[in-house]
């Protein structure tokens, strides 16, 4: 082959692997996919065995029912791993292995049946672990205990197993509602887009910690002088989101119903406020708790779940400013959507009502970031959490 052609095939080779991301730059939905979507529960007091699976198909918004994926206890929230083999969930007990602690539970995932198989549990390292996910390189599982206010941080080893932790921080203080902010309540840990620091937000004491992530050993410290922000008093902060981009992140509060923007700096791991609003309509009077909170994968959108008006707001996202207009108040179709999903597509929202027991899907409409019912309805016990993984 002479030089010429060979630098046309490597131009082609380039080119090939080049324009999917610029389209996808672009806003522009990557190719349709069928997913495994695996649903976490409560079961306690609850018709619920753990685990469920369906499998979801992105071109039409359909979930079909496979069953029970694993049968274990509380498992609340769940996270899959990048390599797609595993799957980690928080079991969300107040005592484990007789101590005073809620486990942690590694699966290794079937991907023709869906079904799970457990590879080892460990210790949270506090009761009532309530949220879970994994650092940027899979290398690490990092978990927020709610009862306890306290962190932690697992190494993921070859076979997927946890291993002993490599880091652990309780948090200190309280807040001014004396009924849910009597001491630290960690429910949300996350790493940075560029992993060099943990960002977990505490209900009980009304902040958002910062703290350097090592990732050779796991390990994890203050972040000095920036080690967060405090929220306003009695706001209780849930869960956050980044956005795709890195330069913004915004924070629902669960107390007051809220939603935090911030501005955030990436050299030094610093968040800057830039904007609080109301995730409710000016005319809603009843009591109100917001829960999860997601970016659309366009960074145009942003949506929180209203437990008590149940219903999921919708904002647009200010891509030069990182500030929020509300655009819709969109109802969930059931009871207490304690959770929700955007699947990886960004084509649909699949809302989780644990009150109701189901799982409502929407279509996401790409120009406002509407949602539109697509008819399609699961019935799940409980259901706390969704996550997907592509199989196909």
């Amino acid at each position: 082959m002479s030089f010429a052609r060979r630098l046309f095939a490597a131009l082609l080779l380039v080119a090939a692997a080049t324009l999917p991301a610029l389209a996808q730059e672009k806003g522009k939905p990557p190719a349709p996919k069928r997913y495994l979507t695996y649903i976490g529960t409560y079961t306690e007091k609850t018709k619920s065995k753990g685990i469920y699976a369906f499998r979801f198909d992105d071109t039409s918004g359909k979930l079909s029912f496979i069953g029970v994926a694993a049968e274990t206890a509380a498992p609340s929230f769940l996270a899959v791993h990048p390599n797609g083999k595993y799957l980690y969930a928080v079991n969300e007990l107040e005592k484990f292995n007789g101590e005073e602690s809620g486990a942690v539970s590694a699966f290794s995932i079937d991907r023709k049946s869906g079904k799970l198989k457990l590879l080892n549990q460990v210790s949270s390292r506090g009761p009532g672990p309530c949220h879970i996910t994994l650092d940027k390189t899979g290398k690490y599982v990092l978990v927020a205990n709610y009862d306890s206010g306290t962190v932690a941080v697992f190494p993921v080893q070859s076979d997927g197993q946890l291993g002993k932790y490599t880091g652990y921080e309780k948090h200190i203080g309280s807040s001014v509602n004396k009924e849910r902010q009597e001491g630290p309540h960690a429910h949300w840990i996350a790493t940075s887009p560029d992993n060099r620091f943990l960002l977990t937000a505490d209900l009980g004491i009304d902040k958002i910690l910062i703290s350097q992530f090592h990732l050779a050993d796991g390990a994890f410290t203050p972040n000095k002088p920036n080690s967060g922000v405090r929220l306003k008093a009695g706001a209780g902060p849930r869960h956050a989101a980044f956005h795709p981009g890195g330069k913004f992140f915004y924070v629902t509060s669960e107390l007051n119903s809220t939603v935090t923007a911030y501005s955030y700096d990436a050299k030094g791991g610093t968040l800057h406020e830039l904007q609080v609003v109301s995730t409710l309509p000016k005319d809603f009077s009843g009591e109100n708790d917001t829960a999860e909170i997601a970016v659309h994968p366009s960074g145009k959108f942003l949506y929180v779940s209203n437990r008590g008006r149940d219903s999921i707001a919708v904002f647009a996202i200010d891509a030069v400013k990182g500030k929020l207009t509300p655009v819709a108040d969109i109802a969930t179709q059931g009871k207490t959507p304690r959770n929700f999903a955007i699947d990886p597509s960004g084509r649909y929202l699949l809302a989780a009502n644990q009150g109701s027991n189901d799982i409502v899907v929407f279509r996401i409409d790409p120009a406002t970031g509407g949602l539109t019912l697509t008819g399609q309805v699961a019935e799940v016990p409980a259901p706390v959490c969704i996550a997907f993984l592509a199989v196909e």
